[in-house]
């Protein structure tokens, strides 16, 4: 008997409608008509166990305790998932065979591994697991991934990051939360100070931004136009390019700071001949912008519609299950395998029939054309998301959900469709010694562009022109008169859920080691895919981050929080090195143990450092009122001290030192520390 292992209920039900019927449903479990078995799990089964499994007197919060580090990992079955690990344990002894359903990513990965090595799965039954990797619950699309199943030995790398990150979030969590949470308490602080690898450099970069902001004074700057004039009376402007010389009245962006500088090239230059010194005239092209990942997705809906990045990922997440109308959205790809060009004309025709509206006063798309978004080498467990074969009846879908396919298809359409063609031109002219600059782009083929209406797809710097007149190189123009342009410094703005997503997967810009930077330069990102909207939304609960219309600020707690940590703990440095130590287990590059043991060592010196200084940018600071769940001991428990709110699927869940989900994406030591070191 072959025992399909789903992640969840639904998918199970979709692997379960393209194999043998009739079918019987039993509890917990579909048996097939050939006598095989789907069941699933329900998220994590397991979790881990909380400290006073290693010792009871860590059911007490005492600094003297910290760092708890368990020597050999202890996990226990979820309460309210006994009955269907109950189910699992029955059908495992009776499977020859196991096929890994989880969801095509790390923690997918995980989550059903380590119930097959609870239920003491073992030897040639182990090494025989299959992996079914199911991006699209549509029938077709679930019947073609049961026909390219692997070999789940070749995702151990994968379950073993994940691993590695749910003990590393547990460990750095659970020991820095209990430490702050207990120095806050000599302070006057009474809530719990949650304390997480990710969640923390996250606030602290939206603290720091409000203290820049705060702390800003404008100051104005100057800017000199020239406004030109041909023979035929054609007329443009070109922008003042400053000279080293000009230094010492610039700032280090190379803005003019002295009005009398701007005002003396205004006289200079006003009735001035002009001549052209350099002309250059480039044919450009401009790719389709590559397919969404989820982040992507986030960034562009939070921009367009105003969508917070939980509510793109639930939308998305319904668009998937409930009407299987995109392939699975908890992406970090934004590239499809070459193989799925085949199915090009089937969803472009499903676009065509549902979402007609994308395509009005536009060319048709040509399936003949392949984009660069088609690239094996970027492809490996999930790919980009896309719309899948099924036509979509837009009437039956809420306006978010539509908002959210209809973004995700123009993107598909967008791959066959010619690139966007357009003349660059760039114009030094000399003016009485000043150098000046025009330059424009003139469209010349829309491509794919014509898709996007008036969307921008990208920022045009607001001195290029649309077109400038014929000319040529040593031409002679008037200058009919220079203008001063007097501008303020505009303070930086407070972070969006847009602009927040996209610190957080662009985060090398914010890490100061210009080692590091490098080094994060392919795999940068603070969290992933499936868990930057639940941090972001956990901040909020915890009280660390308020919303002002569409800005995210820091509350007083937040930034009281932040001031008082060591700064290697609310910067992105160490945690964007752990991310990129994660990826390398996944790429086999790095062991568990090579991950792992520095970090046990950072940590010890972390609590340290917590126990030698109080956190006294706390005194006086109100509580946010999370307080986690009391024990009958009067101390907070770990669990909830570091994680309540946390979400159970991991999706909307969080990769913060101590969540909840890292309770859940453990096994058992003995069976993963072999996976770990292979």
């Amino acid at each position: 008997m072959i025992l399909y292992i789903a992640e969840k209920p639904s998918l199970g039900r979709a692997i379960a409608e393209v194999l043998p019927k009739p079918h019987r449903k039993h509890e917990g479990y579909i048996e097939l008509g050939n006598g095989d078995c789907v069941s699933w799990c329900i998220g994590h089964l397991l979790e881990q166990a909380e400290p006073d499994a290693y010792d009871p007197a860590y059911k007490s919060w005492q600094l003297e305790h910290l760092p708890i580090v368990p020597s050999d990992w202890q996990v226990k079955p979820k309460a309210s998932s006994r009955g269907q690990l109950s189910v699992l344990r029955k059908l495992v002894k009776q499977a020859s065979e196991l096929v890994n359903a989880g969801d095509p990513d790390r923690e997918g990965q995980l989550l059903v591994d380590e119930v097959i090595a609870h239920l003491g799965v073992k030897g040639d039954k182990l090494a025989a697991v299959k992996r079914l990797l199911i991006s699209d619950l549509n029938p077709q699309a679930v019947k073609r991934a049961l026909g390219q199943m692997r070999s789940n030995r070749e995702f151990v790398p994968l379950s073993t990051s994940a691993l590695a990150r749910s003990r590393a979030d547990w460990l750095y969590g659970m020991n820095m939360t209990r430490a702050y949470t207990l120095q806050g308490r000599k302070v006057g602080y009474q809530g719990v100070l949650s304390v997480g690898r990710v969640q923390t450099p996250v606030l602290g970069l939206v603290v720091r931004r409000d203290l820049e902001i705060a702390a800003f004074v404008p100051k104005p700057f100057y800017e000199v136009l020239a406004h030109l004039s041909t023979q035929e009376g054609s007329c443009f402007s070109a922008r003042w390019q400053p000279s080293e010389a000009c230094q010492p009245w610039m700032d280090e962006e190379g803005r003019v700071l002295s009005r009398g500088l701007a005002m003396n090239v205004v006289g200079r230059i006003t009735g001035q001949p002009g001549r052209v010194d350099e002309l250059e005239r480039r044919q450009r092209h401009q790719a389709p912008p590559l397919l969404y990942s989820l982040s992507a997705l986030q960034i562009d809906c939070a921009k367009r519609f105003g969508m917070s990045a939980k509510e793109v990922l639930d939308t998305a997440q319904s668009l998937y299950e409930r009407h299987k109308l995109i392939t699975y959205p908890r992406s970090d790809s934004r590239h499809l395998p070459k193989a799925q060009l085949q199915l090009a004309p089937a969803v472009l025709n499903a676009i065509t029939q549902g979402a007609a509206e994308l395509l009005q006063g536009c060319e048709a798309p040509n399936p003949a054309l392949k984009s660069k978004a088609w690239n094996d080498a970027k492809v490996d467990a999930h790919h980009a998301i896309v719309p899948t074969e099924k036509t979509a009846n837009l009437g039956v879908l809420s306006q978010r959900e539509r908002q959210v396919y209809l973004q995700i298809a123009r993107q598909y359409l967008a791959q066959f469709y010619p690139n966007y063609e357009y003349l660059e031109t760039r114009v030094v002219i000399d003016i009485a010694g000043g150098c000046f600059v025009a330059k424009a782009k003139q469209p010349l083929k829309q491509g794919w562009k014509q898709l996007f209406g008036k969307q921008k797809a990208d920022d045009e710097a607001e001195d290029i022109q649309t077109s400038l007149p014929e000319l040529t190189q040593g031409q002679v123009l008037d200058c009919l008169k220079g203008e001063l342009v007097e501008k303020m410094t505009q303070a930086p703005k407070h972070f969006t859920d847009a602009t927040l997503l996209a610190a957080m997967t662009g985060i090398s810009r914010y890490v100061k080691d210009t080692e590091i930077r490098k080094i994060l330069k392919e795999t940068d990102g603070l969290g992933t895919e499936a868990t930057r909207a639940g941090i972001i939304e956990l901040l909020f609960k915890r009280g660390f981050l308020k919303r002002q219309g569409k800005s995210i600020l820091a509350t007083e707690a937040g930034s009281g929080l932040i001031q008082s940590l060591p700064e290697v703990a609310t910067t992105p440095d160490m945690t964007a090195l752990w991310e990129s130590s994660l990826d390398a287990i996944c790429r086999r590059e790095l062991k568990y143990q090579a991950f792992m043991q520095p970090l046990t060592a950072k940590l010890g010196e972390l609590i340290e450092q917590a126990k030698a200084q109080l956190p006294t940018a706390l005194s006086g600071v109100k509580s946010t009122g999370f307080k986690g769940r009391k024990r009958r001991s009067g101390a907070y428990a770990a669990k909830a001290g570091a994680s309540k709110g946390a979400s159970t699927k991991k999706g909307t869940g969080v990769k913060t030192g101590t969540a909840k989900r890292n309770y859940r994406s453990a096994t058992k030591s003995k069976t993963k520390a072999q996976s770990a070191t292979s």
